[in-house]
């Protein structure tokens, strides 16, 4: 397996323009670089003054948000893919876009009353990466939305106990990282079951929102001035009151899903044994490569629990294929991975629906991982 293990799959993460592209004007572009120059170094001050500098010059404060702070974290995401930071300079530069965000939204040129409805904004339970709604929020805060703004990791009980306690007019629900999408289902059906509507976002959605209609969301929006647009056009259609989650997914009844997830655990435990077997350089690695592996077969039993999940065979092949780049561009060999696969497929030898996902994902990785892994097992 990786002697380093991805921190996150933005496999699904759409792809960005560049920092400093004409979208928005040169003015933005330039912005644009500018807060990626301070973000980059973890100068907090410096992008603090670019972001409120752009307010007194009269720059729209919503271009800033999604023009300039969204665009430099997009930035931030692909840096991190090709190596050229590290997890703590990301989280670093992230955490100092959201202190921008922050400042922006108590400078006078952000301030408005509220004019229109009510809505919440939360992260699916699980979802850590919250900078997607905070932006959202901020945006329809400034078209004049009363926003109840949750945050990162919202339990789906927590969020009905805040809708029976509120009348919001809907919830945005956000999510990066496709593993989530189960309990973006459920938090979904739970939220149409007393009434509100859901308009979903993020990543885990997917480019098209394929995920957004297949768990039958009521609404789908690509970015934040698309969500705000469509919450603007008018009310989102109620929900009905007998939804349940197996009406989407009817192939859950075979019950793969279920059996592997909450037998994950063995699952994990037998494959990383056979794995030294069918991957003779693991008995090389440190303690420390050991422990990594493990939790990179964790996150293949939870990204194939997924597709399984969602019925979806290319969710997880993309994964692998992302996988395999990480693991590249970090100088790190991909060539555990055919290995990996077929151990994986031994021991679910009894459930088709999870071979078939486990052979497109071999089939996603190019002839190349596969003989390296032949030549070294």
């Amino acid at each position: 397996m990786s002697t380093r293990t991805p921190h996150r799959p933005p496999a699904t993460e759409p792809v960005t323009e560049p920092v400093g592209a004409t979208v928005g004007g040169s003015v933005v572009g330039r912005l644009a670089d500018e807060l990626w120059a301070a973000v980059s170094v973890a100068d907090e001050n410096v992008a603090v003054e670019v972001v409120l500098g752009a307010l007194e010059r009269g720059v729209d404060p919503e271009s800033v948000l999604l023009d300039v702070i969204a665009r430099v974290q997009g930035k931030v995401g692909e840096e991190w893919a090709a190596n050229r930071i590290g997890v703590a300079q990301e989280h670093a530069a992230t955490a100092i876009n959201e202190r921008a965000v922050a400042a922006l939204s108590r400078h006078p040129a952000a301030r408005t009353t509220p004019t229109r409805g009510r809505i919440t904004v939360a992260c699916v339970d699980g979802e850590w990466h919250a900078l997607p709604a905070r932006l959202l929020a901020e945006v329809l805060t400034l078209r004049g939305w009363r926003v109840d703004y949750l945050g990162a990791q919202v339990p789906a009980p927590h969020l009905i106990a805040h809708l029976h306690r509120t009348d919001s007019d809907a919830v945005a629900l956000s999510s990066s990282i496709a593993t989530r999408l189960p309990t973006a289902h459920a938090a979904i059906t739970a939220c149409q079951a007393v009434g509100v509507p859901v308009l979903v976002g993020g990543a885990a959605f997917g480019p098209d929102g394929r995920y957004a209609a297949l768990l039958d969301a009521d609404a789908w929006a690509p970015d934040a001035r698309t969500a705000a647009d469509r919450l603007a056009a008018g009310p989102l259609p109620r929900p009905r009151g007998d939804h349940q989650q197996l009406d989407d997914l009817p192939h859950l009844a075979d019950q793969e899903y279920t059996l592997i997830t909450r037998n994950s655990a063995s699952l994990v435990r037998g494959v990383f044994t056979a794995l030294q077997d069918a991957f003779p350089a693991m008995r090389t690695y440190s303690e420390v490569q050991l422990e990594r592996t493990a939790e990179d077969l964790a996150y293949i039993v939870e990204f194939l629990a997924t597709a399984l999940y969602l019925g979806d065979e290319d969710l997880f092949a993309g994964f692998i294929a992302w996988t395999a780049q990480i693991l590249t561009a970090r100088g790190v060999s991909a060539s555990s991975l055919p290995p990996t696969l077929a151990v994986l497929a031994r021991e679910l030898k009894d459930f088709p629906r999870a071979i078939r996902i486990l052979e497109r994902g071999a089939e996603a990785l190019t002839p190349v991982d596969h003989r390296t892994a032949e030549s070294r097992s």
